[in-house]
């Protein structure tokens, strides 16, 4: 059996190395700069733009722990000195937009309201329950001093109720599934402005303020245009201040 061996060029092996470094430069092109890929990091973690804001956290410390996120995303090594640099020139940027964010979500909120003595009843959906929600509703609508809200989720449904109302609500609810009952409780109503639904972060910029000062939410009541937080007693006066001073910085930025 005869062999032949050819000596034929390499020709279509070097097209396609050439067509592969080609692809290659095309990648690291479409790759992100440093910082972009950190601010995209930084976005994605709203408390940890918040602590870089006021100036709460090491940037040599933040710069480690972000480093190999921001290697994935740029597609190479990066040293610590230019995340730290990104995140420097980042933070006055980020003072900035959030500045603007928080005068367009607080300067036009309407008037605060607190109202005191609740207590909240959550009970396991059932097939009758709508009765007994029908017979509480009958009773005390002509009373219109007593406050009593009620949401109903998938699975169960919670109602907020005037701390007086308690009894009336075991006594009608007694057949039902009780998951939880909390009782001293306070609420703080928000009027928003009639294009709310179309500002982004109007949630997050009250819950952020509130979070920061370790407020416990109880229960979240909406509507369209008004948004009740429900607290504890004991809460319920520095959550009002927090979200007076928000409200107060908004008009002093305006």
């Amino acid at each position: 059996m005869l062999f032949l061996q050819t000596t034929t060029t390499n020709i279509p092996f070097l097209q396609g190395v050439n067509a592969l470094q080609k692809r290659i430069k095309i990648i690291q092109t479409a790759m992100i700069s440093i910082p972009s890929a950190v601010e995209s990091v930084i976005k994605k973690r709203p408390f940890l733009e918040g602590a870089l804001i006021e100036g709460l956290i090491n940037l040599s410390a933040l710069a480690r722990q972000l480093k190999p996120e921001i290697e994935s995303m740029v597609g190479r090594e990066v040293n610590d000195s230019a995340v730290i640099m990104a995140l420097n020139r980042l933070v006055p940027r980020l003072e900035i937009i959030t500045a603007k964010k928080a005068k367009s979500v607080v300067e036009n909120i309407g008037d605060i309201t607190v109202r005191s003595n609740l207590a909240d009843f959550t009970f396991h959906n059932s097939p009758t329950l709508h009765l007994k929600q029908a017979r509480l509703l009958e009773q005390i609508h002509e009373q219109s001093n007593l406050f009593c809200t009620i949401s109903q989720g998938i699975y169960e449904t919670t109602i907020v109720v005037s701390e007086q109302l308690s009894e009336l609500i075991e006594e009608l609810f007694a057949d039902e599934i009780i998951i939880s009952k909390n009782a001293k409780l306070s609420l703080i109503t928000i009027k928003l402005p009639t294009d709310n639904t179309l500002c982004p972060g109007v949630y997050y910029y009250l819950f952020k303020e509130l979070a920061w000062d370790s407020i416990n939410i109880v229960e979240v009541i909406s509507t369209s245009n008004e948004f009740t937080i429900v607290v504890s007693d004991i809460d319920i006066h520095r959550a009002f201040a927090i979200l007076m001073n928000a409200k107060q910085k908004a008009v002093i930025l305006g």
